[in-house]
């Protein structure tokens, strides 16, 4: 079976618009919010050293409490 243009860029948008949803779910549920905190300590502030994964998330979930914006619960 031999490809064409066609389909092999049919493939590629569906591709892309695959890892597009799987961009803005992770990013809209914090999946990557300790990833992007610790990258952001690199390269704004290379003399602190990062919380650590788990008082990260600690942290995180205190603020939310003591300011829950807009949010159900």
């Amino acid at each position: 079976m031999t490809r064409t243009p066609m389909t092999d860029a049919g493939g590629g948008a569906i591709r892309r618009a695959i890892a597009g949803i799987r961009w803005y779910v992770t990013n809209l549920m914090g999946d990557t919010a300790y990833a992007t905190y610790v990258a952001h300590l690199a390269s704004r502030h290379p003399d602190r050293e990062p919380l650590g994964e788990r008082e990260f998330w600690r942290e995180r979930y205190a603020a939310e409490d003591r300011n829950p914006g807009s949010r159900c619960c």
